[in-house]
């Protein structure tokens, strides 16, 4: 067994396997799209399918509302709000994104009462602003508070380059994302908030007796899609989120960059159409099986084998496949004593340069603290590592 060190002393080891799992020899051709940031990962295996700049920021316009819902659906899951909480329509939230404001409005009237449940039809139905800042004044008692709370909670849950002014994303307070964080929230959503992620494929809302279909462009194109929202920045262009599921698979896409709302609509199925058509799921390693070792420091043992707690399967395409390779890696020195059954190494699995999964891996056995002897050897060779 081999190992080297990584920036960070991060220790990357050779595979018990062969270093590369293979499934053929000749690597699936890329997938290309119009949009200057597209990300693409299959629900169950959480593998990724494309990968174009998807750590590129861009404004994240009426993609913030879908944090805002986070927000709210978060504050119900917990009890501090119900749906048949009442909230008041300000004059600020009735001017800025009520009838005065000529954007997108659930037309809520002016000092009246509106209970959470219809709230959030409007926003994730009729994308309606106003009721974005009605819910965000009633939550957090200002808008600005509760886009705080938006951009603290978006960091809570995994969005690494997400930020938020505002609970509409209107262009007065900027809003910023990525297509992997509105992916990573996409897939928190629908995974944490059972209840609720069904409205978003509602395909119309009635509120003070007008009548709204669902604002997401794709919900008519009847593939399967059942969310989640789209948006538009000047200078940046058109931009989605959205979730498909088709026998038994999901899929979850985010895409930006793009020049008009119909070439986001083309882009968007031509490239769900390929995810579900195109690809399978193959189970590389079995449940328990031993994938690797990693070295101990200061144990009796001086390597402890690596494993995983359920099998590891990968969605690849049915023809063709892909040429993937994996490596363990793990944070350098590792130090006895080593529980069995602890997370201790991670296996990332790629295709060329990119990543498309990652799988954390637990020690099979314990490894107690070794003699005197044992400590001073592993400490000499920690030493000789520190001076390289």
């Amino acid at each position: 067994m081999r190992g080297f060190l990584l920036l960070g002393f991060a220790l990357a080891a050779t595979l018990l396997h062969p270093a590369e799992i293979v499934f053929a020899q000749e690597a699936q051709p890329a997938f290309s799209t119009k949009a200057k940031q597209a990300y693409l990962v299959e629900e169950a295996t959480g593998t990724v399918l494309l990968a174009i700049n998807e750590n590129q920021s861009f404004p994240a316009a009426s993609l913030a509302k879908l944090m805002t819902m986070e927000v709210v659906f978060d504050a119900l899951k917990s009890g501090a709000i119900s749906p048949e909480t009442l909230y008041p329509v300000s004059e600020y939230a009735w001017r800025t994104g009520g009838a005065p404001s000529g954007t997108t409005t659930m037309f809520a009237a002016l000092k009246s009462q509106v209970p959470v449940g219809d709230l959030m039809r409007g926003v994730i139905i009729q994308n309606a602003n106003d009721a974005c800042i009605i819910l965000a004044e009633g939550v957090a008692r200002s808008e600005g508070e509760f886009a705080a709370r938006m951009t603290a909670r978006a960091k809570d849950i995994g969005l690494a380059r997400s930020t938020f002014g505002n609970a509409t994303g209107l262009p007065y307070a900027e809003s910023w994302t990525t297509a992997h964080d509105l992916v990573t929230l996409s897939r928190h959503l629908y995974r944490s908030y059972p209840d609720h992620y069904p409205l978003y494929a509602q395909p119309d809302f009635e509120w003070n007796k007008i009548f709204q279909r669902n604002k997401n462009p794709l919900l008519s194109l009847n593939m399967g899609v059942d969310g989640l929202g789209a948006g538009f920045a000047e200078g940046t262009g058109y931009a989605l989120a959205a979730s498909v599921a088709r026998d038994n698979t999901r899929l979850f896409l985010a895409l930006g960059g793009l020049a008009t709302d119909k070439e986001r609509s083309e882009e968007a199925k031509r490239i769900l159409e390929w995810g579900l058509s195109s690809f399978e799921t193959r189970v590389v390693l079995k449940a328990g099986e031993v994938i690797g070792q990693a070295s101990v420091y200061g144990g009796v043992e001086s390597r402890v084998d690596l494993v995983t707690r359920e099998p590891v399967d990968i969605f690849v395409p049915k023809s063709n496949p892909e040429r993937l390779s994996g490596r363990i890696v793990y944070n350098w020195p590792l130090r006895a004593p080593v529980a069995e059954g602890r997370e201790i190494a991670t296996l990332r699995i790629s295709s060329g340069d990119r990543v498309i999964r990652e799988i954390p891996l637990q020690a099979a056995a314990s490894v107690e603290v070794g003699g005197l002897r044992a400590q001073a050897s592993d400490a000499l060779m920690e030493l000789m590592f520190f001076w390289l």
